[in-house]
């Protein structure tokens, strides 16, 4: 048995926000080896590795499955979670039949948004643990924070994101990044008159009442918003140069005690995206199926064919129903329960 000290290399989970087109999509596509998940098209302009646009959370969610699985690129990004917050309410709002996202019922809708973040968030864990760099980049909006001592109120920079999903996204990641323009005020000497200039894009690491941000990498309060700034940094923490190992004396352990007993137990079921199936070739899907089913059904080669046996042999319309007399809402059900129907088609239509 080995002790040892020193630096572990790890990925990182980081989090970068900041203010509208400061540039936080090309700072992200500096990280090693990326591949974006694009929810808002904010990366038409670049040349990076992406997935399709996620049109649904289950999309969203297999597509991070896939990279966990996979391990197709040494950084996952997400650009940006905010937007993905606004697919994660529209498929609550689809499986609970919400009109919308509310504090109705104690905030019992708010709740479950954060659940489902942190299931996402659980899930992009896990592709950090296989070693994959997990970015997340977020817009940033002022909010009041009221003050119980002298301070009072003042404006601070927060993620644009619903109350109980922002917290649980900062405590997530190892860094938090906050970029702004530094703007610099100069005083006229001979009329007294003030006026900014500058502009410099600047990012905040640590956390001040005007802003989140954290890092555990040592980096300085504030630095130039350059990937190259954080460069270094960030190759210390997932690549450090070495390690010690100490001796650790086995005799030293007690011989009364006695060895773990272990036995085959069946493993916990543990609530996983299905995989998209590359295998097949690639199936024709009818225009009038809507987009975002279509888009399940694309990533798991799920023909046109094989989602009408899914709506027959799962009992949602007669056998005979042809597709153009599918109600819209029996395809949203569709796409909303997608597993369920990924399952139905496995076990008891393809069966191979």
């Amino acid at each position: 048995m080995n002790i040892t000290s020193g630096k572990v290399p790890k990925a990182q989970k980081v989090v970068i926000y900041g203010v509208e087109g400061i540039g936080k999509s090309t700072f992200a596509s500096q990280f090693p080896d990326p591949l974006f998940i694009d929810t808002e098209d904010s990366t038409l302009h670049m040349d990076v590795k992406r997935f399709d646009k996620p049109t649904s959370w289950t999309m969203l969610m297999q597509q991070v499955e896939y990279v966990k699985q996979n391990k197709p690129c040494k950084t996952l990004v997400i650009d940006t979670i905010d937007w993905a917050e606004e697919i994660c309410k529209i498929h609550l709002m689809g499986a609970n039949n919400w009109s919308t996202i509310d504090a109705e019922g104690y905030g019992k809708k708010f709740v479950a948004l954060a659940k489902e973040i942190g299931r996402l968030l659980n899930q992009l864990s896990d592709v950090v643990d296989v070693g994959v760099n997990v970015v997340v980049t977020a817009h940033a909006m002022l909010r009041k924070k009221e003050e119980p001592d002298e301070m009072g109120a003042f404006d601070r920079y927060e993620l644009k994101l619903e109350k109980k999903t922002a917290p649980i996204i900062k405590e997530w990641g190892d860094a938090v990044l906050f970029a702004n323009y530094k703007t610099t005020i100069i005083t006229d000497s001979k009329t007294n008159n003030k006026k900014a200039t500058g502009g410099e894009r600047m990012m905040y690491t640590t956390h001040r009442p005007a802003w989140d941000a954290k890092n555990r990498w040592g980096l300085p309060d504030q630095l130039p918003f350059d990937f190259n700034q954080i460069a270094d940094y960030l190759k210390a923490v997932t690549e450090p140069n070495h390690s010690e190992t100490l001796p650790f004396d086995e005799t030293q352990q007690e011989k009364t005690d006695p060895e773990p007993v272990t036995k085959d137990e069946p493993e916990q079921t543990k609530e996983t995206q299905p995989e998209p199936n590359f295998e097949r070739e690639p199936q024709e899907i009818s225009e009038k199926i809507p987009k975002g089913l279509a888009d399940l059904m694309r990533m798991n080669n799920v023909s046109t064919e094989e989602i009408m046996q899914v709506i027959y042999q799962g009992g949602f319309m007669p056998a005979d129903t042809p597709l153009e007399n599918v109600p819209e809402n029996l395809w949203e059900h569709l796409a909303t329960n997608w597993d369920s129907a990924l399952n139905l088609l496995k076990t008891q239509i393809r069966k191979f």
